[in-house]
């Protein structure tokens, strides 16, 4: 049984950090490109970022370079979001997302809200 479950989530202050987990089970995790994805209220579903299987390569929607850092360790299948900086406008349910040719896993999603 494929699951990903996200962790780490929570209320921040502007400018504050939070470091989101996805812990993979039922699959290969190291031969899978994950992802992390975000949807705020309102508004369609938008990629963050994206690491390769290796963890060789990463890729950033322009809006998170700088603040927001994917990692990996494929040891632990887990897979990471650092993010510092964070804004109001970050605010959204963060989904983990795993990739492998045709086929596509999805966490639950987990609530990031930055208010003062």
């Amino acid at each position: 049984q494929v699951q990903l479950v996200e962790s780490g989530g929570g209320l921040v202050q502007p400018g504050g950090s939070l470091r989101l987990s996805c812990a993979a089970s039922g699959f290969a995790f190291r031969s899978y490109a994950m992802s992390w994805y975000r949807q705020a209220p309102g508004k369609e579903r938008e990629l963050v970022a994206t690491i390769t299987s290796t963890g060789g390569n990463t890729n950033y929607t322009d809006s998170m370079k700088g603040r927001f850092t994917i990692s990996r360790d494929n040891s632990k299948s887990t897979v990471y979001l650092q993010m510092n900086s964070l804004k109001p406008e970050d605010t959204a349910v963060y989904y983990c997302n795993a990739k492998f040719s045709r086929l596509s896993w999805w966490g639950q999603g987990i609530q990031v809200t930055v208010s003062s």
